[in-house]
């Protein structure tokens, strides 16, 4: 263990004929967004692929979602923890670690035999990924000035968007041509330049705190809540909602909970800063910024059934189809950050979650017969791109503005653990809806991919009102006034 740290510790200085460069900044922020893209890129690629891999391995659609859930859980569980060993440790040296073990883990996943090791492959992609997001936006920043800090920042979530966009289009493409195991590999080499490149451009951390203390019961506290409930989410279809094994799941999860908050209540060094939640208005953006992904990645998983199971479509094409919702999210999002100063975050927020639910309405009408108008079920999903791109922006800003002055960076890193904390609530949720309906529609346990055409749609259109509730809700905590920000 001393040798493990002393290595941690001890980060490779860059290239000197770099850093002397006028443009070396700039090279640490294509570096990182390198890191943003493959993320994003993965995340969106996957949720194409789960109809294919549940076919492949002739398993339930509970079973199938762990493959994605893997990595949001390993993902969520890890970030906090993370984020603090960065401070004690270095940023460098954990930033590196995280893209080898992703890209040997995403090696591994595309040689996966079965879905067991697969999943366990994803964990460790999870672990990775967390590693790479607790250290890219404090890489990123300190690497510029602050004249320049938002012009960077600005490439890194342009980074996100393409990586989010190329997603189902890539996907696509990979499952029509190469098969399943290319989604993971297609990373590999991206990543593997990378690595090699932050080796030798990457800067040392300046500064270290080597004296600061880590809270290891809060560590070993945040994993199994989130593990326990996201399983009771994913399962409560087959388990049903009321019985004891269910119940117990989230009554253990939420003892966690509470123990997590008493510990971090306490702590000197806590992962968490509860004071965030102090301020009526950050609690209620965060949960809309939680409601926000759960609602993109559950609509990801079910119009990814909908289209390649029920509408009989080619990976290509519902690649392409899926495409339109980050693409439309991504072309107005900047926009709307900006009118958010004109008109106000709560008008613009609950402006894009009413276009969100009305998307929502008319997709169900849409895609609820398997000959239905293909162009107006598209043109629902730029809709309800449109409507999370009105939406998100302004509410991070507001959410953000609603922080303590002091608390910035730690409510920053607040919310990018609500993003994967949403993300996993909306797939696990869309899962278990789905499988629900499909188990209703037949009165038995009849597996899914005997559901094709008309029955698995109609059992789309219904589970796509646990979109729209969400939508409403992300609304209605989107209204709770700002109070003026504490110092």
């Amino acid at each position: 263990m001393p040798n493990l740290l002393g290595l941690l510790r001890t980060e490779p200085a860059p290239l000197a004929v770099l850093t002397r460069q006028a443009w070396y900044p700039w090279f640490i922020v294509a570096l990182v967004c390198i890191g943003a893209f493959i993320g994003q890129l993965d995340a969106t690629i996957v949720q194409l692929a789960l109809p294919t891999l549940g076919k492949t391995f002739s398993v339930s659609l509970e079973a199938v979602s762990w493959v994605s859930l893997a990595y949001l859980v390993a993902f969520a569980s890890f970030l906090p923890i993370f984020g603090r060993l960065c401070e004690m440790f270095g940023r460098k040296s954990l930033y590196l670690a995280g893209y080898a073990l992703f890209i040997f883990a995403s090696a591994l996943c595309g040689l996966a035999s079965d879905l067991g090791w697969l999943i366990v492959f994803r964990v460790l992609q999870g672990v990775g990924g967390a590693l790479l997001g607790a250290n890219s936006i404090s890489i990123l920043v300190s690497a510029v000035d602050a004249d320049r800090r938002g012009r960077a920042l600005g490439f890194f979530s342009a980074a996100q968007a393409v990586g989010m966009s190329a997603g189902p289009v890539v996907g696509g493409l990979l499952l029509g041509a190469l098969g399943w195991q290319w989604l993971f590999w297609v990373t590999v080499p991206f990543g593997f330049v990378a690595f090699l490149v932050g080796w030798l451009v990457l800067p040392q951390t300046e500064s270290i705190n080597r004296g600061k203390t880590f809270d290891w019961n809060g560590a070993l506290l945040i994993g199994p809540a989130l593990i326990l409930l996201v399983v009771a989410l994913n399962q409560a279809s087959t388990w049903g909602v009321t019985s004891p094994i269910t119940l117990s799941f989230v009554v253990a999860s939420a003892l966690l909970v509470w123990l997590l908050v008493r510990q971090e209540d306490s702590s000197a060094s806590p992962l968490i800063n509860l004071r965030l939640f102090d301020s009526k208005a950050f609690t209620c953006g965060a949960l809309a910024v939680a409601l926000g992904y759960a609602m993109l990645y559950g609509m990801f998983l079910l119009m990814s059934f909908a289209l390649e199971h029920g509408h009989g479509d080619s990976p290509q094409a519902a690649g392409l189809r899926l495409a339109v919702v980050p693409v439309a999210l991504g072309l107005v999002a900047p926009f709307s950050g900006s009118l958010s100063d004109r008109l106000g975050a709560r008008a613009l927020s609950v402006a894009g979650m009413t276009i969100c639910v009305a998307a929502v309405l008319i997709l169900g009408v849409a895609e609820a017969h398997a000959t239905a108008d293909r162009l107006i079920g598209t043109l629902a999903l730029a809709m309800f791109g449109t409507g999370l791109g009105v939406f998100i922006a302004p509410n991070n800003h507001a959410t953000l503005k609603a922080a303590p002055g002091a608390l910035s960076g730690e409510a920053g890193s607040l919310l990018n653990l609500m993003r994967v904390l949403g993300t996993s609530v909306g797939v696990a949720t869309a899962s278990s809806t789905l499988s629900w309906r499909l188990q209703a529609a037949s009165d038995a346990n009849a597996k899914w991919v005997y559901f094709a055409g008309h029955p698995l749609l109609a059992a789309v259109e219904s589970s796509l009102l646990m979109v729209a509730v969400m939508a409403i809700a992300a609304g209605i905590v989107s209204l709770i006034p700002a109070r003026s920000r504490p110092a």
